[in-house]
């Protein structure tokens, strides 16, 4: 893959920094993820049945695990040692600590010259807010994302999943293998800054450029398109059904699929416009006929008619759906003394090598002789640092010992 060969320090945790680093290991990097000695704070988080910590697993495959007591001066000694040899390091601490751990961005260039040093925060490196404790929630509801989702007239609404720390994973693994282009003796240090409420400004798109435009703040839609009328959720014989016919070709596909093309001519709905204007009136022309049949009936019907249609899945059916399982997004992966577990697959396909699972979510501390090996510690030193603390978990029954 385009990124084997490439070593990861990984200081993250949480989700924002462990998806970013996840990306670029499915991606080819060998990624070290440098634990405290009582690990991540996601381990213990959505635990099964068998102590394994869903979560945990969900952002951290294809990782190795060090862990390292970094209140210690030996421990940072190790984690230096690391860097020098590393190619990137990614951290999401709060904007400021990694400097007052000693490892300021004029440090790190000191110790390699040629580091890309990859920071995530709630607000960024800078600015009036930077010091600010945040998560997921905080820049959801700071971005204006959380203002543009739910009904129009209920609360403002946080989405399902952590989407401001799966974006800002998203552009911090974009930023880092952006910077990592072009040949290894060309590189120089280089610091990229990436924030959890800007990157779900940055979501907001058409509607930003609206308000920037205009200075009218956008309306909640709910499930409805805030431009195009009609699109959303339409009650069948038995279950909902989601159409989007975004333009009026599409809308005249659908009114034929329908058998009420005569809609098409209706000056009350000649016109994407006006068809906005009174959303009622035309939901209310075609909601009826949508209840003469099944929503599995009606999908087969408007697809064959060119309008894109789906059912409202839910997360299990979404797992046993035949296109769902032809493009690989959930695999089986052997996890050791826990069987083997199902996880998601890669989003993104390359060809012809494509990602791989190489090995499921790392225990705590599991990979931490070998990497100090490798480093040139001997035996000895390994385990004085395994003795005072510094070193925690694994040990050479460990896998990656």
């Amino acid at each position: 893959m385009s990124l084997h060969g490439i070593k990861v320090i990984d200081l993250t945790r949480i989700i924002s920094g462990p998806f970013c680093t996840q990306l670029l290991a499915d991606f080819g990097a060998d990624v070290i993820k440098i634990e405290t000695p009582t690990g991540d704070p996601l381990r213990l988080q959505g635990k099964g049945h068998d102590g394994l910590s869903w979560y945990f697993a969900s952002y951290n495959r294809n990782k190795r695990s060090v862990a390292l007591d970094l209140r210690s001066e030996e421990g940072l000694e190790v984690l230096r040692e690391m860097i020098r040899d590393a190619d990137v390091l990614v951290e999401n601490y709060r904007a400021g600590v990694l400097a007052k751990m000693g490892l300021s961005d004029a440090v790190l260039e000191e110790l390699n010259s040629k580091l890309v040093v990859c920071h995530i925060s709630g607000f960024g490196a800078d600015g009036p807010y930077a010091q600010r404790p945040s998560f997921d929630f905080i820049a959801q509801a700071m971005s204006g994302f959380m203002a543009v989702n739910g009904n129009r007239d209920d609360d403002p609404q946080r989405s399902g999943v952590p989407i401001s720390d799966l974006v800002a994973g998203l552009y911090a693994a974009l930023g880092v293998s952006a910077t990592l282009a072009g040949p290894r003796e060309e590189r120089r240090f280089r610091s990229v800054d990436v924030g959890l409420t800007d990157s779900l400004i940055s979501l907001l798109s058409y509607m930003a450029s609206d308000t920037l435009a205009t200075g009218r703040p956008p309306e909640r839609s709910g499930n409805d398109h805030p431009l195009v009328a009609p699109y959303g959720l339409f009650q069948t014989a038995d279950t909902p059904i989601a159409i989007a016919p975004s333009n009026d070709m599409i809308f005249a596909r659908l009114l034929k699929v329908l058998g009420r093309e005569e809609l098409l001519t209706d000056p009350r709905f000649d016109t994407n416009d006006k068809r906005m204007a009174d959303r009622n009136a035309i939901r209310g022309e075609i909601e009826p006929i949508f209840l003469t049949d099944s929503c599995e009936s009606w999908i087969e019907r408007l697809n064959e008619g060119g309008v894109p249609a789906g059912p409202v899945m839910s997360v299990p059916d979404v797992f046993e759906d035949p296109q769902v399982q032809h493009r690989e997004m959930v695999v089986d992966v052997p996890h050791g003394e826990h069987g083997t577990v199902r996880m998601l697959g890669f989003p993104v396909k390359v060809s012809p090598e494509g990602c791989e699972m190489r090995h499921p979510a790392p225990e705590l501390g599991e990979h931490g002789n070998a990497v100090l090996r490798a480093l040139g510690y001997s035996a000895e030193r390994i385990a004085e640092l395994r003795a005072s603390g510094v070193l925690a978990g694994g040990g050479e029954t460990a896998s990656g010992a």
